[in-house]
């Protein structure tokens, strides 16, 4: 049943079914909502919403009109405990969609998410090409869903972009990119309106590059192989659309503006320095960075994740010490897609964390450099598996008869997850 109810008359165990007034007048990306917290209460009462629709079906109704004296205890005690109980078991029904999972269960989850992510986001880039306006109700879904995917396992999400390679470049990016951002606004325990902009921005870092003159189609969809003074103005162009657009926050504008800045000025567009960048543009910028470092482009050879982070503690000046500390706490020493040799002398990958170990994370086995041969898929949770499967360091794979690292990758990836390539 549905009753429309003043923000001001709004509970915590109610059931939004519908918000009346502007989508840019309250802070919440999905529509319809369980109030669990606090926080999400008072959101939503000092919004600007006309009122509010509730399913009391799913949820806690308006409070009844207070008894007369004599039956008031007795009432309230019996009502408010069947309200109470089925309030709670709402709540919890609501909180297990973003339980903590394995990557065996989320990755699945991952995958079905990706595929429906990038279609939006081509709509959403062929769409401005056309000089058409950002249908942000149709993104925001993108970054709820990546949040939830990220709540449930930090790493599935992010791993499977890592090593995926069906995806189209340039979406594959900005999925990715997406997706770290929402885990570094986590570490960084941002306030859940700055996660999902944090989401929203890594998305859209390289919408500018929907307007540069040359079709990406012709360069495989990877902009950096044209030249620089062409790649370099997808910038500049991306925010202009973004700003005249006026329907994001400026935290997200201004994270594709300097998403290439660095803070010892040796970025562009604007050669911006130290406090001249915003927060969010900080975090694009070691997002963007790392997710490129995986990626092949023209001459330049992929990095392993593992090395990419070594890389980026390397380049000193470049970006907020603070904020990168936080991003390899979140990505991990060894992030999902490493190539690491064991003490046993087995090479295998990572493909999981453990959250609580995070130095000995779960790998998967597949080649022996004391046999000089592949081995059957062995996995293996180093925090359990004692001292003799502990990490050496990062795998050297030149010498052996494996497949170019992209493709290893991929396969062991989706391999042990058993999915489809």
């Amino acid at each position: 049943m549905l009753k429309r109810v003043a923000v001001s008359d709004l509970q915590i165990g109610m059931f939004v079914h519908k918000m009346e007034g502007n989508w840019f007048s309250h802070p919440f990306w999905k529509a319809r909502f369980l109030i669990e917290d606090h926080e999400r209460l008072v959101a939503l009462r000092s919004s600007a919403l006309d009122g509010v629709v509730i399913d009391v079906s799913k949820g806690a109704d308006v409070a009844a009109p207070r008894k007369p004296a004599q039956r008031e205890t007795h009432s309230d005690d019996q009502g408010t405990g069947e309200g109470d109980a089925r309030i709670r078991k709402i709540a919890e029904r609501v909180a297990s969609q973003c339980d903590p999972v394995t990557a065996d269960v989320e990755v699945p989850a991952a995958q079905a998410i990706a595929a429906r992510a990038g279609k939006v986001l081509q709509n959403t880039f062929v769409a401005m090409r056309l000089g058409k306006a950002i249908n942000v109700r149709a993104v925001q879904p993108v970054v709820a869903d990546i949040l939830d995917s990220v709540r449930r396992n930090p790493q599935a999400f992010s791993g499977l972009m890592r090593c995926k390679l069906r995806n189209e470049l340039i979406y594959q990016h900005a999925l990715a990119v997406s997706a770290l951002m929402v885990a570094l606004a986590r570490q960084m325990k941002l306030p859940h309106a700055e996660v999902m902009d944090a989401g929203l921005a890594g998305l859209l870092l390289d919408i500018g590059t929907s307007y540069l003159p040359q079709h990406l189609e012709t360069v495989g969809g990877d902009y950096r192989t044209l030249e620089p003074h062409v790649w370099q103005q997808h910038v500049v162009l991306g925010y202009r659309a973004l700003y005249n657009d006026g329907t994001l926050s400026d935290a997200v504008v201004r994270a594709c503006l300097e998403h290439h800045e660095r803070i010892d000025g040796g970025g562009f567009p604007s050669g911006l320095t130290g406090a001249e960048l915003s927060t969010m543009g900080r975090m694009a910028a070691i997002s963007d960075t790392f997710d490129f470092m995986l990626t092949r482009s023209g001459t330049t050879e992929a990095l392993d994740p593992a090395r990419a982070v070594q890389r980026m503690k390397q380049m000193e000046g470049a970006f907020d010490p603070e904020i990168l500390r936080a991003f390899i706490e979140a990505v991990g020493l060894f992030p999902v897609g490493s190539f690491v040799e064991l003490r046993s002398g087995k090479i295998a990958m990572v493909i999981d964390e453990d959250p609580h170990h995070p130095d000995k994370p779960v790998v998967q086995a597949f080649f022996s450099t004391i046999t000089g041969e592949r081995i059957k898929p062995q996995r293996i949770e180093l925090a359990h598996a004692g001292e003799r499967e502990t990490i050496m360091g990062i795998a050297d794979l030149t010498g052996y008869n494996l497949p170019e690292p992209d493709h290893l990758r991929d396969l062991v990836f989706l391999s042990s997850y058993k999915l489809a390539t």
